[in-house]
């Protein structure tokens, strides 16, 4: 079962579409008229395509016997969600990229894949409702390299609606997230790594270097035990940016080269503060001309993963230290 899926209730007439998961097995469904609905995940069942076709109303149509009632049918809610991005194996060397559209809408889209320096076309045009498109290939072996998979989609329907905003995903693959995101592919109906493209809150995943990484995906595709992956190493819970503290030699270096020094280990700790799931760490900058303190600052605010941030130790550092608070 996936959002966008309809469903009927397994011991009661209701119809509807499933909206989504919540904790402890439970499926919320959006029934007639908007209504949501919390139902646990076996007490639903999925209505296959063509029989939801046949559930359209269909005034002319009549029963067959000795009444003539007309047979009015149940119209099912209008699915809103359920776009994804799905990778399927195509054998231990490749995978086929698709873009499904399990709603209702019809989807004006443009999908491309970018890299540091170019970005290709991977497709455009419109993708109707409960159909899927497929993007690309690429190689499991060159998975360090895979591009940002960046998405502009529209939303349109006949009649008279509610436009929902246009919709932007960039979505990059990182390792540890992708084997989790192993299931069956809404509409494929093949086991694929699916993102929902539309989910709300949806976290663009960020590069992870691992020599192992080709390795271990190529053993889960094949349905192999994923290979151990390294971990990766705990910072301290306060790191001092100071040029002499670094750990290397800068009696060479321009000052922008210092900056430059120091922006790396900021950028190294923090990352793997947050691959650690640590919940705060700080960072001491000191006052000097701002400069560094300035730019740890623009990165944190453009950091998705930071909570928040602030001056910290102010009675050891005055405003020379940042306390970073992890989401």
């Amino acid at each position: 079962m996936n959002i966008g899926d309809k469903v009927r209730l397994v011991h009661g007439r209701e119809e509807g579409i499933i909206y989504a998961f919540l904790p402890g097995n439970v499926v919320e469904v959006e029934i007639e008229d908007g209504f949501r609905i919390p139902v646990m995940r076996n007490e639903i069942v999925t209505i296959s395509p063509v029989e939801s076709q046949r559930m359209m109303k269909d005034p002319g149509a009549k029963k067959v016997g000795a009444q003539a009632d007309v047979i009015v049918s149940r119209n099912l809610p209008f699915a809103e969600k359920g776009i994804y991005l799905a990778f399927v194996a195509v054998n231990d060397r490749s995978l086929t990229v698709h873009m499904i559209n399990n709603t209702d809408w019809t989807l004006p889209f443009t999908a491309v894949a970018a890299n540091e320096t170019i970005s290709t076309g991977l497709a455009a045009g419109t993708l109707t409702a409960r159909s899927s498109q497929k993007l690309t290939e690429i190689l499991i072996k060159d998975f360090e390299h895979w591009p940002i998979f960046d998405f502009k989609i529209l939303y349109y329907r006949e009649g008279s609606f509610g436009l929902p905003p246009a919709l932007a995903k960039r979505i990059k693959c990182r390792a540890q997230s992708f084997y989790n995101n192993k299931k069956k592919a809404p509409l494929l109906e093949k086991e694929a790594y699916v993102y929902q493209l539309d989910e709300e809150n949806l976290k663009t995943e960020d590069p992870v270097q691992n020599e192992n990484l080709s390795i271990s995906l190529k053993n889960s595709l094949l349905g192999g035990t994923v290979a151990e992956q390294k971990m990766i190493a705990k910072p301290d819970q306060v790191i001092d940016l100071h040029v002499e503290k670094l750990g290397k030699d800068t009696t060479r270096l321009s000052n922008d080269g210092i900056l430059k020094a120091q922006l790396d280990t900021f950028e190294s700790n923090l990352e793997m503060a947050i691959a650690n799931g640590m919940e705060e760490i700080t960072f001491i900058h000191g006052a000097g001309s701002g400069v560094l303190k300035n730019e740890l600052h623009r990165r944190l605010g453009k950091n998705q993963h930071v909570h928040y941030f602030k001056d910290a130790l102010k009675e050891k550092f005055g405003y020379g230290a940042t306390l970073v608070k992890i989401k």
